[in-house]
């Protein structure tokens, strides 16, 4: 049974696409964490808030056992991530075989605003693509900023550059269709955030959201993530899941040539059959925002 999301997404149900992004972005991402944990005391303690599948937590474990050591505690609400995070940071961590770090995992939800009291105070709280989905964006800033002890770093991954896949002309329907695609996107979140009930506006940029939250230093650096065509083995399955979700979430917004075109592209049968194409690539970007609790 899907477990309870502010925004009506049933997280346990996209696992296997959260898997496929972590192992995706891991080049970009194990780079960034390593410039926030160079950034930390020796032997931190480090809170992954709405931590998914783990994928970044794998990266700080694997840099405080280079170091020397420290605490990685995942946080999430949704049952099934939490223990698909924590299986996957202890196996990666065990398989290294190095450094005292110690990985804990917590039942809890971003949005109650007694979460920090729950939590032990962090030298670095990261919180990836998790604000955006509450009801109150600015007040969940200022509870991730919470979890932070003094002198803490907070980092937010939001925002950033759409990535892309797919070249212009596919051969089918009208060239152009991933950007009419990420065109829907935009509209499914729009759609997504009018549905959360008693969302409130936020009408300025992820750092003034930090600025507010009374955090100091605040900055931002961006992330990297590409992979040229052909791109890993794993690259046609996330793009067809991805494509697939588009369709599902956003299906509403395409025109009819468009949806004749996206059901060709993922009929496994069809000459069109995006997953058998080898010009498929993975562009864009991260935006990471960064501030100290005083």
């Amino acid at each position: 049974m899907p477990a309870h999301t502010h925004d009506h997404i049933d997280w346990a149900d996209r696992l296997a696409h959260l898997r496929a992004a972590d192992a995706l972005d891991a080049v970009a991402m194990a780079t960034a964490a390593r410039r926030l944990v160079a950034a930390l005391p020796p032997r931190p303690t480090i809170v992954d808030l709405g931590c998914g599948a783990g994928g970044m937590s794998t990266h700080f474990a694997r840099e405080l056992a280079a170091l020397s050591g420290g605490t990685v505690v995942l946080v999430d609400a949704t049952p099934a991530l939490l223990e698909e995070a924590e299986r996957t940071v202890a196996d990666k961590h065990a398989a290294q075989g190095r450094g005292p770090v110690q990985v804990h995992a917590i039942l809890g939800d971003l949005a109650d605003t007694g979460l920090p009291h729950t939590l032990p105070p962090a030298d670095l709280v990261w919180a990836s693509h998790v604000v955006h989905h509450l009801a109150d964006q600015q007040a969940a800033v200022g509870t991730v900023a919470a979890v932070a002890k003094p002198g803490g770093l907070v980092a937010l991954a939001e925002g950033g550059l759409d990535f892309r896949c797919l070249p212009w002309d596919l051969g089918v329907g009208r060239p152009g269709l991933e950007n009419r695609m990420l065109a829907a996107q935009a509209e499914w979140f729009i759609g997504m955030r009018e549905g959360i009930d008693s969302a409130v506006p936020m009408p300025y940029g992820w750092p003034v959201a930090l600025d507010r939250a009374g955090l100091t230093e605040v900055d931002s650096f961006g992330a990297l993530v590409h992979h040229p065509s052909p791109g890993p083995d794993s690259l046609a399955d996330y793009v067809v899941n991805r494509i697939d979700r588009l369709r599902e979430f956003a299906g509403d917004q395409f025109t009819a040539e468009d949806r004749t075109t996206v059901d060709a592209l993922l009929d496994p049968d069809g000459p069109h059959f995006v997953g058998a194409r080898r010009d498929l690539y993975l562009l864009g970007a991260k935006t990471i925002h960064c501030g100290r609790r005083p």
